[in-house]
């Protein structure tokens, strides 16, 4: 069964538009959602829907009711999005947002199953509009100096982006996040660098005297709480969505974590995350507490709220 549609909604888009909304690769959109992939064969599921079945990364059915479609019906089913709201959410998913330059083609399915090959976007000689950015969204000069200078963020060549890197335990990127360096009314260009290892996302190091991680949704996020709390310098980890599979690769790789804080959104999403992650680690022993803003819808936005922060040496 399909969804039904306005008529007049394709004439809000373009042919170009249409196909780049279509063409989104599916597991990359679910995890970037919060849902947990399983491979099955050469099938993706998830599990919280054992019964959805994702084929060729383009394609969904869900066989208990047997309805199916592509990433446009599969918000409208599950996210409750209309028809015009699902196709702009995913523009801006792919880079594309109607009031955003148009950075690229839309990227051709990868062959078959594999991960497409990660590579880095290169590197601008100087990191002035990122740093410029980060100023302008609050964030501390001494802390954006700290993640350029740990190689856990820089300057795109090509477009200037910011790029947020995750780097494994071993110090290798294997994520990176871009995030666009001009804004309006509040949203600019996101997009996870392909081939990523949304399993690492954007962690920061762990010091092993300390026993808990802190969870934000979005690197901005991670560096705004640094920037309010100067002493956080270790042990937090950036989702890059609502995905966990990087929250369980911290405290894997660092197994004397017993504790962790779940600093996400505060909005319907994040609530709605933190409590199905409050039972997951519970059950699994671990301590679970929640922090969220005092005021804003994340750590950002309470942030800008209290005014640009002030250089300082510690």
């Amino acid at each position: 069964m399909r969804q039904r549609t306005n008529p007049e909604d394709f004439w809000k888009f373009t042919d170009e538009e249409m196909e780049t909304a279509k063409n989104t690769d599916l597991p990359d959109l679910l995890e970037h959602l919060g849902y947990r992939l399983k491979r099955v064969g050469s099938y993706y599921t998830t599990r919280e829907m054992d019964s959805l079945m994702i084929k060729n990364r383009r394609t969904w059915k869900r066989y208990s009711n047997g309805k199916g479609g592509d990433a446009i019906t599969f918000l409208q089913e599950f996210e409750g999005k209309s028809f015009r709201e699902a196709v702009d959410y995913l523009l801006e998913f792919n880079g594309r947002a109607r009031d955003a330059p148009t950075l690229s083609k839309p990227r051709p399915p990868p062959r078959g199953e594999e991960r497409p090959e990660f590579v880095l976007p290169l590197a601008n000689p100087d990191n002035r509009r990122v740093f410029a950015y980060l100023r302008k969204r609050g964030i501390a000069p001494q802390v954006i100096r700290a993640f350029l200078n740990a190689g856990l963020l820089y300057e795109d060549e090509k477009y200037h982006n910011c790029v947020f890197v995750g780097r494994d335990g071993s110090g290798q990127p294997k994520f990176a996040s871009k995030r666009g360096t001009y804004d309006k009314d509040g949203s600019s260009f996101k997009r996870d660098v392909l081939g990523s290892d949304k399993s690492v996302a954007f962690p920061i190091p762990c010091d092993p005297t300390i026993p808990w991680v802190l969870v934000f949704e979005a690197p901005i996020d991670l560096m705004s709480f640094c920037t309010l709390h100067r002493e956080v310098r270790s042990n937090a980890v950036a989702l890059c969505g609502l995905y966990p599979g990087a929250l369980d690769r911290y405290l894997k790789d660092n197994p004397q974590l017993n504790h962790v804080v779940l600093c996400l959104d505060d909005d319907g999403p994040g609530r709605e995350a933190a409590e199905k992650l409050r039972a997951e680690y519970e059950g699994r022993g671990l301590k679970v507490s929640t922090r969220t803003p005092p005021r804003g819808k994340d750590w950002n936005e309470y942030l800008q709220t209290r005014g640009p922060p002030r250089e300082r040496g510690r």
